[in-house]
């Protein structure tokens, strides 16, 4: 049976590890080749030989800053002398820095936005010239269900993944004529993702002075199906935003977040 992403040519940003890294082997299983673009170069490297190993299909490493522009047009020039088009991008590098509003030091708060904002942008724009010529493509964003509601603490990164709801509204209406979809995932906490198992419990836990076992009960009580949300959820909802299937959507964002967030 053809799969759903067959032959396609597929970018996915900051691809070199955690959720980005799982997208990549996904959208790989499910047809599509795959550039594998990070900053971290020899990690995009190990996951692309990672992918041709375990599947038939072709996967080339990137370096891409995607908060410099020559580097975005580069990631995309180069994925058109590889493969000669670009069927879906995956806008998913991001930083998370929190800090208390009133002590957070103002390039720190300005980090956060060039990169999950700003960099998402110089993607989408380069990807959008590819796509408009084509007349077809899909341009989908990992979001977090902190681009629906406001986030303790976390006033930058907020920030940054509401505008990216805001932006993936606006590019959508604009690429709708050019048969370009555009769609963001929104997860939940990924609590089992090297950000929280290496970072955040330990963080947390020290803050305020209970074990990491209670910290991550903590969060799991917050959901109502009494789970965190996993790789497999992602990229189920990333895979059918990609595919023909989800031809009639675009402009939304959509919760992966077991019914902690519904709207």
């Amino acid at each position: 049976m053809e799969k759903p992403l067959q032959d396609r040519i597929a970018i996915v940003t900051g691809g070199a590890q955690g959720l980005g890294e799982a997208i990549c082997h996904r959208l790989a299983q499910e047809g599509a080749h795959v550039v594998v673009a990070d900053l971290q170069l020899e990690g995009a490297r190990r996951v692309a030989s990672d992918i041709m190993a375990q599947t038939d299909r072709r996967a080339v490493a990137i370096g891409v800053d995607v908060t410099v522009e020559e580097q975005v047009e580069a990631m995309v020039q180069g994925t058109l002398q590889e493969f000669g088009r670009l069927d879906i991008l995956v806008a998913n590098a991001g930083i998370l820095i929190a800090e208390a509003v009133d002590e957070f030091p103002a390039d720190k708060w300005q980090a956060v936005i060039n990169v999950n904002l700003f960099g998402y942008f110089l993607c989408a724009k380069h990807a959008a010239r590819v796509m408009k010529a084509q007349r077809s493509g899909v341009i989908i964003q990992i979001n977090s269900k902190s681009g629906k509601v406001g986030s303790y603490k976390n006033s930058a990164y907020a920030a940054s993944k509401f505008g990216g709801i805001g932006l993936t509204q606006s590019i959508a209406l604009e690429l709708a004529e050019y048969g370009v979809r555009v769609n963001a995932v929104c997860p939940g906490n990924l609590l089992d993702s090297p950000l929280w198992v290496h970072s955040l419990y330990k963080q947390y836990a020290k803050k305020w002075g209970i074990t990491e076992e209670e910290v991550r009960q903590k969060y799991i009580e917050q959901v109502p199906m009494k789970r965190g949300c996993t790789y497999d959820d992602v990229c189920n909802l990333v895979v059918f935003l990609a595919s023909d299937q989800a031809s009639y959507i675009t402009g939304q964002a959509i919760n992966v977040t077991g019914g902690q967030v519904m709207h």
